[in-house]
């Protein structure tokens, strides 16, 4: 959602939110802490057991939820380096549980090796696209820019997962592949997003210098 509709706007919506959330006295860190455990809570439970519409409902809601941390760091006046990191790891686990959750309801629910491939294809290469671009600025490289991003990754697989538990209450068939659809596409645009990435690290100055290696005395001292 995020960069379907701009970052920034998506800031300023939630500015009075966050401000208020910050006068009751609960931190960013906690607001994180708490989306990620009730996400996470919800895809294990409600996913595996075929209940795609209210684990969708559910996950949307404290993915929101958890979204309002950063509104709340601004409001303080900033975040710190150990929000940020805490952040990106909870956010690394909750896609985790969420795309791990389907792949175990596309095994067991609907024994389709397809949508489980191509799960799994999301799975590693929504971890692989964060973790390009943390290793990159890690090193002074840019990684930035993809065709997808983790907020664009949310809204299609829940999408896809909320119609499909429609489809499967009111006993419409074609809703059903819903999800069918929003993993496939997922699969091809995550892994284009990998190439897009590593590309986008090739192409930043300095990538290419040649390190100078690491001398045998250099190497004890730091063990």
């Amino acid at each position: 959602m995020l960069s379907f509709f701009g970052r920034e706007t998506f800031a300023k919506a939630t500015a009075p939110l966050g401000r208020a959330l910050v006068r009751t006295g609960l931190t960013p860190d906690a607001m994180t802490l708490i989306g990620t455990t009730a996400s996470i809570v919800a895809a294990v439970t409600l996913f595996p057991t075929d209940h795609l519409f209210w684990g969708t409902m559910v996950i949307w809601l404290f993915v929101m939820f958890d979204m309002l941390d950063g509104a709340m760091a601004r409001a303080r006046g900033g975040g710190t380096k150990y929000g940020a990191v805490l952040d990106a790891t909870c956010d690394r686990v909750a896609d985790g549980a969420i795309f791990g959750a389907l792949a175990w309801w596309s095994v067991y629910h609907e024994h389709s090796r397809h949508l489980f491939v191509a799960t799994l294809v999301v799975l590693v290469t929504s971890q692989v696209i964060s973790y390009a671009k943390a290793r990159a600025e890690a090193s002074g490289l840019s990684a930035d820019g993809g065709i997808i991003e983790r907020p664009d990754r949310l809204v299609i697989v829940l999408v896809g997962a909320g119609f499909t538990g429609i489809g499967g209450y009111f006993g419409i068939d074609w809703l059903i592949y819903a999800v069918y659809v929003a993993m496939y596409i997922l699969a091809v645009l995550s892994t284009v997003t990998v190439f897009q990435r590593v590309l986008a690290v090739r192409n930043s100055a300095g990538a290419r210098d040649v390190i100078a290696p690491v001398s045998k005395a250099e190497t004890d001292t730091a063990k």
